[in-house]
């Protein structure tokens, strides 16, 4: 359910909506005629290509839609679970699929559709598949090295090819246009059809005008993260963004824990090494990716927080607060002068000598006492390390 789950509906109602869409595609799959094995393999003889062009509208439309749900940060696609690629278990499961599906005339999903209205041929796919399945459990052992061979983590292709995401969407849409294109007249030859496979008809029109927007689209939602990434790197943007500071001696008043800021939260952007050799109260050890995971970020939304981001130097806590902010989160200050200014006129000040007015006077007794009690406050503060997203696996799938 995407982006749905858990924040707008809970998991028991996904279940109920799970079920009310399982029926709906079922019923569109049989009237899409995909109850018909004849229908199905007409992919394989080259006399009807329904198939293709169902699943490549729909692979280019989920691409884009994903694409448009993680540029808005509706969706993590970080919590999305994706197989690991095994390539040699890949090529000959997908030879046995293929295979399967040319000689049954069903895949998975659509045996079952087939079942329901009926048909004996895809009661007798679904035993077979069922006889497949416990093979493969029972025979596991012999199996795993073949099963386990090659494995390639969970690469992307637009990052195998080096090119930008908009890009790689940008060119399946075509590819899929052009596809289309070629079946058309592979069907026309193999029935013996003899009319253009493209014509100037409303139809083919507006197939050709959505399929041109849709390929736009691919350009109007980057890749969120890159976006901003290559924003925060023009100095001028940078200085001129107006991000709310607190000041040292603020900063420090709220680490002594007074009423105040009782509700202080620190972000703190180093290293996990230096976080360790030195973590301050109330904070916790946050990245730029973080920013961009729906768990880890959650953090950000509490209301009623004074949130402070640090580093070590205050123009990389400039950066992480816009990027913040144009990701739509409120409230967010970073400390002036970053970690180093606070080491300096905190951690290791030096009081002012014959101090003259009351502010002299008041900033040596202040400065003095957090000098003394801010490092005992740390010491005693036990790192949390880095924040921690989980994945989710969603089950199922065609």
């Amino acid at each position: 359910m995407g982006p749905l789950v858990p924040d707008i509906i809970s998991n028991n109602l996904n279940l109920i909506v799970a079920l009310v869409i399982g029926i709906l595609f079922g019923v569109i799959l049989e009237q899409a005629g995909f109850s018909s094995s004849k229908k199905l393999v007409g992919l394989f003889y080259g006399y009807d290509f329904t198939v293709l062009r169902v699943f490549f509208t729909a692979g280019i439309v989920a691409m884009i839609g994903v694409m448009a749900l993680a540029h808005y940060g509706l969706l993590d696609i970080n919590l999305i679970y994706i197989n690991p690629t095994f390539i040699w278990s890949a090529v000959i499961g997908g030879f046995i699929m293929g295979l399967g599906f040319v000689v049954g005339g069903f895949c998975p999903g659509t045996s079952v559709c087939a079942a329901a209205i009926g048909k004996i041929d895809a009661l007798v796919f679904i035993g077979g598949a069922f006889l497949g399945v416990i093979v493969f459990a029972e025979g596991y052992p012999l199996f795993e090295p073949l099963y386990m061979a090659a494995n390639l983590g969970i690469p992307t292709f637009y990052q195998i090819l080096g090119i930008p995401q908009s890009i790689f969407a940008f060119t399946m849409v075509v590819f899929a246009l052009f596809a289309f294109w070629v079946a058309s007249i592979v069907e026309n030859k193999v029935n013996h059809i003899e009319r253009a496979p493209i014509r100037l008809t409303p139809y083919y029109l507006g197939i050709a005008a959505i399929g041109i927007l849709m390929a736009a689209s691919a350009f109007t939602f980057p890749e969120r993260k890159a976006e901003l990434t290559q924003l925060v790197e023009d100095t001028n943007f940078v200085q001129s963004y107006q991000v709310n500071t607190i000041s040292t001696d603020e900063f420090a008043l709220c680490l002594l824990k007074t009423r105040e800021c009782d509700k202080l939260q620190i972000f703190d952007f180093r290293s996990e090494e230096n976080y360790k050799k030195m973590s301050l109260p109330r904070s916790i050890l946050f990245s730029l990716e973080n920013m961009f995971e729906k768990e880890p970020n959650l953090l950000l939304n509490l209301k009623h927080k004074l949130k402070v981001f640090i580093a070590d130097d205050e123009w990389t806590e400039r950066k992480m607060a816009i990027i913040a902010t144009e990701l739509g989160y409120k409230k967010i200050n970073i400390l002036k002068g970053g970690l180093d200014g606070f080491k300096e006129q905190i951690l290791n000040f030096k009081p002012i000598e014959n101090p003259k007015t009351t502010d002299e006077i008041d900033t040596n007794r202040f400065r003095s006492e957090a000098k003394r009690i801010i490092p005992v406050l740390i010491q005693n503060h036990k790192p949390t390390g880095p924040v921690e997203r989980k994945l989710k696996r969603v089950i199922g799938g065609c």
